[in-house]
């Protein structure tokens, strides 16, 4: 009698005689419906991650209470638990192997938060729980709980049906620092891989393929080196560190004119000195340089380390440079992203409560945000577009280019909210966030266990990596093997405000929810 994977296999063979490509194959309707049932019953643990991780609230680099608790559920699961991944104390993989041989897939999500959006959940105000604390203005901390309740499902299935292959989960560390996953390239992380499946937290339900459309980056730090002096007494015995770093920021914003609108680039002064009286004999200032494509990226770097060179040079000081994180342009990988279309069609949208839509409608109108309902409709696949005049960026790029890689963005938070702003963080403990990120497991379930049981869209991942992504560009990030993790980053400021932090971690040992622990109503009191 054959096994349900051999019917499987020869079913997914006869059918791709017929099929335009293998992304078309589906799975057998009750590991399908398995897979399903099997997130389901992990919507607890999905609650009580997303709101653990909320109140971790750990900036890049410092996602240690994160790394501790994920660890350890994953761990408790059979997993296998590798820590300081890439040289990065706070990185971690978690690898689970069934039998021999079989496909190998990482599943993979950020999980940091952000400097200043400290924001108690649930409420339609902004409203710090630590005054100028971190937190998730962008809903980092919904991801993992996806991959983890989907990696827990295939696992069952695989463990049951003896389907062979290898299980990766992986956290996304500082990227929004865009500081880690080229070194996790460069360190042979994904070597081996077949395939990687990224999400991302949004208010709709959907993925893309080809060129995402934004920016890629390099982020870099000068220091300029002069000499110190009294800032009265004999100021031209001293040459201005600071000096050279408005030298150079001036001559930046005169250049500007004179590149192409699809360049990004910001910076901010990280040290200016010490005091007014004090010629500073050390400044720093830390820049991100965005573009659309490798060459272009590397061409805006090198622009910064002439004027760099120059505003030493004017100011007699010298300067030195240290690259802090990379961060490729985009790239989905078109038939897993055929593949992951169907079955989030399939899962669909979540089912919002009236308390859902009343949540969102007040927190827009207290926020100060344009009124729109939940999204109820999953998105179109989304292909390249056809011009970018540039964007965001997100160092997924890299991993894109190492292994055959989508990313599929779940519904966790309400529209209209701001990027990088505590009113995207309002909503990301609260039932909405629960149920996207629900929703986005099964469908990272599904696409995980129908790779795993067709060697054949794999094979047809890899022939796009090759023959159509390859054939636009090379990976040629700036990063060289001198250039070292900036893993020094939110230390300072995270022992200074860890110990206020842990009075606000969850406990769902004691609470249903983290709103509960909080005593916030859902919705608000008087919706």
């Amino acid at each position: 009698m054959m096994s349900v994977r051999s019917t499987f296999l020869a079913a997914a063979a006869t059918l791709s005689l017929a099929l335009a490509s293998p992304a078309a194959a589906e799975l057998p309707d009750n590991l399908r419906d398995e897979a399903v049932a099997g997130v389901d019953s992990r919507a607890k643990l999905v609650q009580e991650i997303v709101d653990s991780i909320f109140s971790f609230s750990e900036p890049g680099f410092q996602e240690f209470k994160t790394q501790e608790y994920l660890t350890g559920i994953l761990a408790e699961n059979g997993f296998t638990i590798e820590l300081g991944s890439a040289g990065i104390p706070s990185a971690f993989t978690a690898t689970w192997t069934n039998g021999t041989g079989g496909p190998k897939i990482a599943l993979g999500s950020d999980v940091d938060g952000l400097l200043g959006l400290s924001q108690v959940p649930g409420i339609t105000e902004l409203r710090p729980q630590i005054e100028g604390g971190p937190g998730h203005g962008e809903g980092h901390n919904s991801g993992m709980a996806a991959m983890v309740a989907a990696a827990l499902s295939v696992k069952d299935i695989m463990e049951r049906e003896n389907i062979p292959g290898t299980l990766m989960l992986w956290p996304g560390i500082a990227e929004e620092l865009l500081a880690t996953k080229a070194f996790f390239v460069r360190e042979g992380m994904f070597e081996g891989f077949d395939a990687c499946i990224f999400t991302h937290v949004g208010n709709g339900f959907g993925t893309s393929y080809g060129d995402s459309g934004g920016n890629g980056m390099v982020s870099v730090e000068y220091t300029f080196h002069g000499s110190s002096a009294h800032g009265a007494g004999a100021p031209w015995a001293g040459r201005s560190a600071l000096d050279g770093v408005e030298l150079m920021n001036t001559a930046w914003n005169m250049r500007r004119e004179h590149l192409y609108p699809t360049q990004r680039s910001h910076y901010v002064i990280t040290n200016g000195g010490g005091q007014p009286n004090i010629v500073p004999d050390v400044a720093s200032v830390w820049y991100y340089f965005r573009e659309r494509k490798f060459d272009s990226i590397r061409n805006l770097y090198e622009t910064g380390n002439r004027i760099a060179e120059a505003a030493a040079m004017a100011t007699d000081t010298t300067v030195t440079r240290r690259v802090l994180g990379y961060a490729a342009p985009q790239h989905g990988n078109k038939p897993m992203a055929e593949l992951a279309q169907q079955y989030i069609e399939f899962v669909g949208m979540p089912e919002w409560t009236e308390a859902d839509e009343t949540f969102t409608r007040l927190a827009q109108e207290g926020l100060g945000r344009p009124v729109q309902p939940l999204t109820t409709e999953v998105s179109e696949l989304r292909a390249p577009p056809e011009f970018s005049i540039g964007g965001g960026s997100d160092d997924i790029g890299d991993i894109m280019w190492a292994v055959p890689t989508i990313t599929i963005r779940f519904p966790s938070n309400i529209p209209n909210m701001i990027g990088h702003h505590q009113t995207a963080a309002v909503a990301m403990a609260t039932p909405i966030a629960h149920k996207g990120a629900v929703a986005g497991a099964k469908a990272v379930a599904l696409t995980t266990l129908d790779l795993m049981m067709n060697p054949d869209e794999l094979a047809e991942a890899k022939r796009y990596q090759q023959e159509v992504q390859f054939a636009e560009e090379s990976y040629d990030p700036v990063l060289t093997a001198e250039d070292m993790p900036g893993i020094h980053l939110n230390k300072e400021i995270m022992e200074r405000i860890r110990p206020e932090q842990e009075q606000f971690y969850y406990d769902p040992s004691k609470y249903d929810t983290y709103l509960d622990q909080l005593g916030i109503p859902y919705p608000p009191t008087g919706g």
